[in-house]
């Protein structure tokens, strides 16, 4: 998957209330990739040390509200729902009581949030243009293709 679909994710976790959870399944789906649990999966664990603080991967569940990291991770990942008021019945999260709510503001939120942080060129195109306008040329070049 494309980082563009990874900050996607981050930014539909970021927007789980505390005391709330929601599927993999789930954002997959709000963000219109309905088979790509596993693509959000991905997502949450290419999250580094830094970001990771930022965004409650701890409020992201397997399907029918099961922990489905093993050893220490899902253990912290208790941890972190029980300081947060979400309760545990028979292994897993009852999903009608604490799942997310409000699906389509949500990715209403996303959808403005992921064009505001889009920007119309990359930073070295936008280098590039300028120094086109200025001398005519551009002081970027790219490397030569090897024949093979």
């Amino acid at each position: 998957m494309s980082a563009g679909f990874f900050e996607q994710v981050h930014l539909a976790v970021r927007g789980i209330p505390r005391g709330r959870v929601a599927t993999y399944g789930q954002i997959a789906r709000l963000l219109g990739v309905p088979r790509g649990a596993r693509a959000v999966g991905w997502a949450l664990r290419a999250l580094g040390e830094r970001s990771g603080r930022r965004v409650p991967w701890h409020r992201v569940l397997g399907a029918g509200g099961r922990i489905t990291l093993p050893g220490l991770g899902g253990e912290i990942q208790r941890r972190k729902l029980r300081q947060e008021g979400v309760r545990f019945s028979r292994g897993g999260v009852d999903l009608a009581r604490y799942g997310q709510y409000r699906p389509a503001q949500s990715l209403a939120r996303i959808r403005a949030r992921s064009r505001k942080a889009e920007r119309p060129f990359p930073r070295a195109t936008r280098v590039a243009a300028s120094l086109r306008q200025t001398t005519g040329t551009s002081a970027i070049r790219r490397p030569r293709r090897c024949a093979t």
